[in-house]
């Protein structure tokens, strides 16, 4: 964290208090179709985040001189895989 952004707490902007004191009526969820077999078996799970590489990358430490690596950084956003890029076409 750096010491110029401050620290800010995300809201759910929701009363949880009246949620987590909320006794469910017997007849509350009366309109909502009972679960079968069926519908479980259309059921699918979607995983969140990225899907899996088929060439996922390794880390590497490299110790390059600093004129090289600004003059990387100097072509702005996305840098780093037109390095990769250009060094996987040097074989």
């Amino acid at each position: 964290m750096t010491a110029s952004k401050p620290l800010s707490r995300r809201s759910l902007k929701s009363d949880l208090a009246r949620v987590d004191t909320h006794k469910i009526k017997k007849g509350e969820y009366a309109d909502l179709p009972e679960l079968t077999g069926e519908m479980l078996a259309r059921a699918k799970v979607k995983r969140g985040g990225r899907p899996v590489s088929l060439n996922p990358r390794k880390q590497l430490t490299l110790r390059l001189p600093a004129d090289v690596i600004e003059k990387w950084k100097a072509t702005g956003p996305g840098w780093q895989t037109r390095m990769a890029d250009r060094l996987s076409k040097v074989r």
